[in-house]
């Protein structure tokens, strides 16, 4: 095998995109490269010749990656997390792999160090984070948001034909649109979590937050009151493991003229689809042992002819219960909690063929 000219690693670890810096015993920087001066923004002939502590933010900060380097049996470090001070003044975190260099004597005679800037790292990592919180976000807030609105709607319904109470009517509906912003920005940092994709804006001098309201108002849901679908006689079984949630379109079923029967669970679902006819399930997606999914075949298998409607509380089928449900059949689906009572009535009525 031919010998590869000192030159080629040279080239190679100077074109290198990360920081690559290099130090004498004395802690001056021998070496730094292309990677280092764009990193940095350090011209090299700014920094040959200067003392490493320049590349630091403080003396405690250096000091911290020459005592992790000799506390190591080899004088190496692999990883380490560390701060850079960009030529603008700007300190920026960096991992750091490097060594101690020794001589045939084993004498100490520099250092080199490979470091990476980690800023996107972090801001994914802090994506990822998010996304986490925005899911549970989603879930927690949109049951409690789902029972304020079908109670809105029950509260409503009763005072409409008295016009002694317009003005409750109307504090009710400034109660609803606050409700529907709530529900806007949730969705909105849904979005954003799964796009990875974030604005951020001024909100006092020098501190930023993260816009929730660029991109446009969701659009909203059909909830113009036109006249109610006969639902009268229909069976329906709803399904969640919030009680507050099957309690209010319990409510919001019965005042429509439905026998409304409720379960806490999948498994509770399933025996009383078992022990009796329903024309139809309203279930929750996500749910602890049986999900969505499973109710829904098992509705199917027992009885057939039961019109089957899931609903989340999540603005996207996170694990494809949704999708595949309706490649075994699923015909019915509400991706969005709070769910406006007007929709859910239309839905359920298309469900069951029924005219409107």
């Amino acid at each position: 095998m031919a010998k590869v000219p000192k030159k080629y690693f040279e080239r190679l670890v100077d074109n290198s995109l990360d920081i690559v810096v290099a130090t004498d015993t004395h802690g001056r920087v021998i070496f730094y490269n292309d990677g280092a001066a764009k990193s940095l923004g350090h011209a090299r002939e700014e920094i040959i010749g200067k003392h490493v502590l320049t590349l630091y933010p403080s003396i405690e900060e250096a000091r911290k990656v020459m005592w992790a380097m000799r506390s190591d049996p080899q004088g190496r470090i692999v990883n380490f997390e560390t701060t850079f001070i960009l030529q603008s003044g700007e300190q920026i975190p960096v991992t750091v792999s490097g060594a101690i260099i020794y001589s045939d004597k084993h004498e100490e005679i520099g250092t080199i160090g490979f470091a990476k800037d980690i800023r996107e790292i972090r801001r994914k990592d802090q994506l990822a984070t998010l996304g986490e919180i925005a899911v549970g976000l989603g879930h927690e807030i949109n049951n409690p948001l789902t029972i304020i609105l079908n109670n809105l709607e029950l509260v409503q319904s009763s005072l409409k034909d008295e016009p002694a109470r317009r003005t409750e009517v109307q504090q009710l509906d400034a109660i609803r649109q606050g409700v529907e912003r709530i529900r806007r920005r949730i969705e909105r940092i849904e979005t954003m979590a799964r796009s990875g994709v974030y604005a951020s804006t001024e909100y006092l001098r020098g501190a930023q937050m993260i816009d929730l309201a660029s991109g446009g108002e969701a659009k909203k849901e059909v909830s113009e009151k036109e006249p109610v679908p006969e639902m009268a006689g229909l069976s329906v079984l709803v399904v969640d493991d919030d009680a507050g949630v099957t309690k209010s379109i319990e409510e919001i079923l019965t005042r429509e003229g439905c026998q409304v029967c409720t379960a806490g669970s999948g498994e509770e679902a399933l025996a009383l689809v078992k022990g009796r006819h329903f024309d139809l399930v309203l279930s929750d997606v996500v749910m602890p042992k049986m999900d969505g999914y499973d109710l829904f075949t098992g509705v199917r298998t027992v009885s057939p002819r039961t019109a089957v409607i899931l609903m989340t509380a999540y603005y996207y089928d996170k694990d494809h219960i949704i999708k595949r449900s309706m490649i075994e059949g699923l015909e019915g689906s509400v991706f969005k909690k709070p769910i406006n009572p007007d929709y859910l009535k239309k839905v359920i009525v298309k469900a069951c063929r029924r005219p409107i």
